[in-house]
């Protein structure tokens, strides 16, 4: 059986939904193939089930690529007030958490119903469970699948990265890439927790649960955010962030008290001793963690010159990683589809006339806290306007 359209996009997430959207709006005939038995599927767990479904303070300096200025057209052209509205026009509620970070206040169902029924208005055709074999072009693309072959002038690779396997992800979008001629950026997992190693985790690992406020440093960039310490090593916001810059090998700084010094309460205490440093903890540091942070930190002595690298270690506490989590705990992938390929206002390839990439499969790689939904929403509308 063949079908026929005047685009086709490969992947029901976010980008290639809204994609779909932007398309069919303008009269385009629009066919959706999508692997998994049903759409949005990282939707429906993102934001703990909530959708964070963008972040009202998106800027260009929120987003990681090789060419840091290839997100500004796509971003500026479809804004977070422009998502937003379209939440509004389907009456669902949502709220702003922390840092301009919104979600609904019920389910992330809501979202991938709202994008469905978007869809239908816009006349677009989704296919489940459509595994795609092969994609060849001649004077028109064509795919072909278990069950049948589609024809279009025009496909969008929408099939997202590497993370969450378990959620169906594949290379596919990356192998198609390099069949029609394209460079990849190199992948690796991002917004993903470290494991930590050898005495760091001996001494950490069973205060799973305990958390701080600290600022988290690599390669020239910092969050000042949560940490949160796992059974396997580090997590929270702030490492989650730090790890889309750090690179394998490298040390990660970590200052346990911003804005706050340490080394005076100390100076203060009737007795300079451990019993006068944990004191200097108190509100800063969880208990348990303050004691065993000392345990492997404190100074030698506790004469003044001791005491002023004691507060330098406080500030720049490092330690080399052993690594991440890996794709299976990654919110994203870093890397991806150069962008150098593409044209930054339209998605389209500048090799393959008709073939166009958006979302997490491009080398644009957005902070934690809904950029990414927000780059998948800005880089569907972009493809979708231009097909």
């Amino acid at each position: 059986m063949i079908h026929r359209f005047d685009a086709l996009i490969l992947g029901a997430g976010a980008a290639g939904l809204l994609c779909a959207i932007e398309a069919g709006k303008r009269g385009r005939r629009v066919g959706v193939l999508e692997h998994a038995d049903r759409i949005g599927k990282k939707i429906l767990i993102s934001g703990g089930g909530r959708c964070n479904f963008t972040n009202l303070h998106c800027r260009p300096e929120n987003f990681i690529s090789e060419n840091e200025h290839f997100a500004k057209s796509a971003l500026s052209r479809y804004t977070p007030a422009d998502f937003i509205a379209l939440v509004e026009k389907h009456h669902i509620a949502y709220h702003e958490k922390t840092l301009g970070q919104l979600f609904c206040d019920r389910s992330a169902q809501l979202i991938t119903d709202m994008l469905e029924a978007e869809c239908r208005t816009a006349g677009v055709q989704i296919f489940l469970n459509c595994n795609v074999h092969e994609v060849q072009r001649t004077t028109e693309f064509i795919i072909r699948t278990e069950a049948a072959e589609f024809q279009a002038p025009a496909v969008v690779v929408a099939t997202g990265g590497l993370s969450i396997p378990k959620m169906g992800a594949t290379a596919f979008g990356y192998d198609l890439a390099r069949q029609f001629g394209l460079n990849i950026v190199a992948t690796k997992p991002g917004l993903v927790p470290f494991l930590l190693g050898g005495k760091d985790f001996k001494m950490y690992s069973d205060l799973a649960g305990v958390s701080a406020e600290v600022i988290a440093s690599a390669n020239q960039h910092a969050f000042r955010e949560k940490m949160l310490i796992t059974h396997r090593g580090l997590s929270g916001p702030a490492i989650l962030q730090i790890s889309s810059y750090w690179e394998k090998g490298q040390p990660i700084q970590i200052d346990l008290a911003p804005d706050r010094e340490i080394a005076p309460a100390i100076r203060a205490a009737k007795v300079r001793n451990l019993i006068a440093a944990r004191s200097a903890f108190l509100g800063i540091l969880p208990k348990r963690f303050a004691d065993r942070w000392l345990e492997a930190n404190k100074p030698a002595s506790w004469t003044n010159e001791a005491l002023t690298e004691f507060e330098k270690r406080v500030h720049d506490w490092r330690l080399i990683p052993a690594g991440t989590e890996g794709y299976e705990k990654a919110e994203v992938t870093a890397g991806g589809v150069d962008t150098k390929e593409l044209s930054s206002k339209s998605m389209e390839s500048k090799k393959i006339r008709g073939l166009f990439f958006i979302g997490e499969v491009v080398d644009v790689t957005g902070h934690l806290g809904g950029f990414n939904f927000q780059w998948a929403w800005a880089s569907g509308a972009a493809a979708g306007r231009a097909l």
